[in-house]
């Protein structure tokens, strides 16, 4: 079984201008994945920075909100050292006021 050999007519300058074309869409396509890859590059670094930058806001929060809490904790022992000291104000200044007739 023989089959006949396929006869191409195409003048070879043309076949090498079309090889050569698409030599050069291959290589503009590879410039511009390039491209693309450096891109992502920056912008991963820049996601690692905000992350970075992120995990410090999250722990100055919490910091914060401790302090918070902290004064508001303070915040309800003022109204007993407040009425302490004004009774022990008041105490002495009735002590040191003589005994009226």
């Amino acid at each position: 079984m023989s089959q006949t050999p396929i006869t191409v007519t195409y003048p070879l300058e043309e076949v090498l201008k079309e090889l050569k074309q698409d030599i050069k869409d291959i290589n503009t396509k590879l410039d511009k994945l390039n491209t693309i890859e450096v891109e992502i590059a920056k912008l991963s670094e820049k996601v690692i920075g905000m992350d970075k930058r992120l995990e410090k806001v999250e722990g100055e929060q919490a910091t914060m909100v401790k302090a918070i809490s902290d004064l508001q904790g303070f915040r309800s022992l003022i109204v007993p050292i407040v009425v302490a000291v004004s009774t022990a104000l008041l105490t002495l200044v009735f002590r040191l006021v003589p005994n009226l007739p």
